[in-house]
C-alpha cells in the first residue's frame, strides 16, 4: 500500500477517535472565557479534525505528484471523505449544534452523487471533482470548525457565523449536487436504455 493510500485510511482511522471525543463526557471543567464556554473535549475534537480534513489534500497531491494514483485511493479517498463529514455531522446533531434538516440534506447529496458515480463507472467513465464539490467541501470543512469551536471567536462579537456558515454549507451542498447531476444527465439517460 503507498503513502497516499496510508494517509487516507490514517483519515478514516481517526473518525472513531473525533467521535469520541465528541460523544464521551470526561467530566472535565469547561475552558470559560466571560460568556464563551468549550470543554476540552471539543477542542481535542477539532484538533483531531482539522488534521483529518488537511490530509484530504495531502493525499491527493502525494498520489498525483508521485504517479500514485491506484484505483484504492480512487475509491477510500470520497469514501473517507464521507465518513469524516457524516459522522462528525451527526454528533453535531446529537449535540444540537446544527440542524438535522441540514445534515440529511448533505448525506442525502452524498448518497445521490455516490449513486451517480456508479453508474458513471458501468458506463466506463470517471466524474471528476468539480469546482463546486470542491467548494462544498469548503463550505463544510468551515462550518464543521465554526461548529465544533462554538463560533469562536466570532462569539464575543454577537456574529453567528457558525449558523450562517452551516446554511452556507446546505447551500453549497445542494448547488454542488444539482451540478453533478446538470453535468451528467447523460449518464441517466444511459442508465434507462
Amino acid at each position: 500500500m503507498n503513502l497516499a493510500n496510508r494517509i487516507t485510511l490514517a483519515r478514516i482511522f481517526l473518525v472513531p477517535i473525533i467521535m469520541f471525543f465528541l460523544l464521551i463526557n470526561l467530566d472535565l471543567p469547561p475552558v470559560q472565557f466571560k460568556e464563551f464556554s468549550i470543554t476540552y473535549n471539543q477542542i481535542v475534537a477539532a484538533l483531531i479534525f482539522i488534521i483529518a480534513a488537511s490530509t484530504d489534500s495531502l493525499d491527493g497531491y502525494i498520489a498525483r505528484s508521485r504517479k500514485m494514483v491506484t484505483n484504492l485511493g480512487k475509491l477510500l479517498d470520497p469514501l473517507a471523505d464521507k465518513l469524516l463529514v457524516s459522522a462528525v455531522l451527526v454528533s453535531l446533531v446529537e449535540m444540537g449544534k446544527v440542524d438535522a434538516w441540514i445534515v440529511i440534506v448533505i448525506i442525502s447529496r452524498e448518497f445521490a452523487v455516490t449513486g451517480l458515480r456508479q453508474i458513471a463507472l458501468l458506463e466506463g467513465k470517471v466524474m471528476a471533482a468539480g469546482k463546486w464539490g470542491k467548494i462544498k467541501t469548503a463550505t463544510q470543512i468551515t462550518a464543521i470548525i465554526a461548529l465544533l469551536i462554538n463560533n469562536f471567536p466570532f462569539e464575543f462579537i454577537h456574529i453567528p457565523f457558525a449558523t450562517i456558515a452551516s446554511w452556507v454549507m446546505a447551500g453549497a451542498t445542494i448547488w454542488s449536487g444539482v451540478d453533478y447531476f446538470a453535468k451528467n444527465k447523460e449518464l441517466l439517460n444511459m442508465a434507462n436504455s
